[in-house]
């Protein structure tokens, strides 16, 4: 059975829409029109304007403020002083303009002293490191640090952080293909020729490339800060080579992700249809060549990871 709210005689609480089990405590300062759900904790010094929502569950650090506009959605933690704000050019006395709206999605994590930009969502499970200034919008599972902040790494399926595999601990040591815990993605070794002239690497399609591609492209010249991907395809099939430098691969089905670096012209990547990718961590003479099934369409492009996971939990119930 549920708690009643508990409020602390030093804590001044004027909204009345307040969830059950929540504990507001010591020098807090809720206003009216603040919306705060149920089992959350509240601690010693932190202020919430009227026009903030904060989700159920959410635990809130000491010494934090959420203004208008500001929406944290269930199961958050946010850190002792991270600082939120609502206006990218505030003059005092001017409210000409509106508000920007900042989103803290399920299960995320903001670390002590972060600083949050408004008008940025920050995804699903995605932990901010302490310390960091967060100016733009944070995918779902990433892992922020630095000013500004930058994706060092995804958490995985439980939420903790993982590490980038090292190529030698996933991709064959010998020409070959191995699985990863991804459905359907696989890394690939390819044959080498080493001699006095130079290298040569080559895999054939419809073999080691497990399809016939109607299109590639190259991405290359990419600022280290910078992600790419970030979306799923509904039919096109694609492959993946580090052709220079040293990438990092992420690769998620919706149930589980995992990450490789490809650092060397004879490994590769193949992501199946409904295959959530994601690269980064570019060296600065990184090149990635992509081979794809399908020439270019709009419409088989997946960018919204909610839409995504909907899509193949959809897909599994048919099975």
């Amino acid at each position: 059975m549920s708690q009643p709210s508990t409020f602390h005689p030093q804590a001044l609480v004027e909204s009345t829409d307040i969830g059950i089990g929540t504990r507001i405590w010591a020098f807090a300062h809720v206003l009216p029109g603040a919306r705060i759900g149920s089992e959350c904790n509240i601690c010693d010094g932190v202020f919430v304007e009227g026009g903030a929502t904060i989700g159920n569950r959410v635990t809130i650090k000491c010494g934090v403020q959420i203004w208008s506009g500001v929406r944290v959605a269930d199961d958050v933690f946010i850190g002792p002083n991270a600082t939120f704000t609502n206006d990218v050019f505030p003059r005092s006395g001017d409210h000409s303009k509106p508000l920007l709206e900042t989103i803290v999605c399920d299960g995320a994590s903001i670390g002590a002293n972060a600083t949050i930009v408004p008008g940025i969502t920050i995804g699903r499970k995605a932990l901010i490191g302490a310390g960091a200034v967060v100016t733009k919008s944070v995918p779902p599972f990433a892992i922020i640090v630095g000013n500004p902040g930058r994706i060092v790494g995804y958490v995985n399926s439980s939420g903790l952080p993982r590490k980038s595999s090292t190529s030698a601990s996933l991709v064959p040591s010998e020409p070959g293909v191995a699985a990863l815990e991804v459905r359907g993605v696989t890394v690939h070794r390819f044959k080498s020729a080493h001699d006095m002239r130079g290298d040569l690497t080559v895999g054939n399609f419809g073999n080691e490339i497990p399809f016939i591609p109607k299109r590639h492209f190259l991405v290359h010249n990419v600022p280290s800060t910078e992600v790419r991907g970030e979306h799923a395809h509904y039919a096109c099939h694609q492959f993946l080579i580090a052709a220079h430098g040293s990438i990092a691969v992420m690769a998620d089905d919706g149930y589980q992700r995992q990450e490789v670096l490809l650092d060397s012209p004879d490994q590769g990547v193949y992501l199946p249809p409904l295959t959530w990718g994601v690269q980064y961590k570019y060296s600065v003479d990184a090149v990635l060549l992509v081979f794809a099934s399908h020439p270019y369409d709009a419409a088989d492009y997946i960018r919204d990871y909610d839409k995504f996971t909907a899509t193949v939990r959809e897909k599994v119930a048919q099975l």
